[in-house]
């Protein structure tokens, strides 16, 4: 039988050695948060800068996509027969491509909700209707005792975070002319 190979717990890098090392550390801590926030700041004005210039770029080559279909489905309507050999088929190729006309699969739309749930129960459409049961977490958190009461439930910490928060420092910041 194989011998389990030992992992080694990996050694921390940066762990300050006094009090003055910690508060050094906390502060540490605040700027580069600062620092990667800002730089995340720069990049999404990049990103969103290139994203319009696409869209700028590509705007009209997609308006005369738009064209182009709007006009292939002009007149592939308007011979819709001759092109699906008198209904047999719901396509037509050209060669270049393919134009197919396919049906949406159908849908149910609502309106006044609370009367479609009276009538299908008045005339017995219960299979229309779905009745759901949910625990509710949050009413055994506010009464824990009682639901601990209640085979299977068990209430607990999630456990316990650490948490640095630098004190953020109230800078001046440059004014664009």
């Amino acid at each position: 039988m194989a011998r389990a190979a030992k992992t080694k717990a990996k050694a921390l890098p940066r762990v300050p050695q006094s009090r003055e090392d910690a508060v050094w550390t906390v502060g540490r801590i605040g700027t580069l948060q600062r620092e990667i926030a800002a730089r995340k700041a720069r990049a999404d004005e990049i990103i969103r800068a290139a994203g319009e210039a696409f869209d700028n770029d590509v705007a009209p080559l997609a308006d005369e996509l738009a064209q182009h279909q709007e006009g292939i489905q002009v007149y592939c309507e308007a011979h819709r027969m001759k092109l699906t050999d008198d209904g047999k088929v719901k396509y037509h190729n050209f060669g270049t491509g393919t134009v197919k006309w396919r049906l949406r699969p159908p849908s149910v739309k609502l309106k006044g909700v609370e009367v479609i749930i009276e009538q299908c129960r008045k005339l017995g459409f219960l299979a229309f209707l779905n009745e759901e049961t949910k625990i509710n977490k949050d009413a055994m958190l506010a009464d824990p005792d009682k639901a601990r009461l209640v085979a299977g439930v068990s209430i607990s910490s999630e456990g316990e975070d650490f948490v640095v928060e630098p004190a953020e420092l109230e800078t001046a910041q440059p004014v664009k002319a």
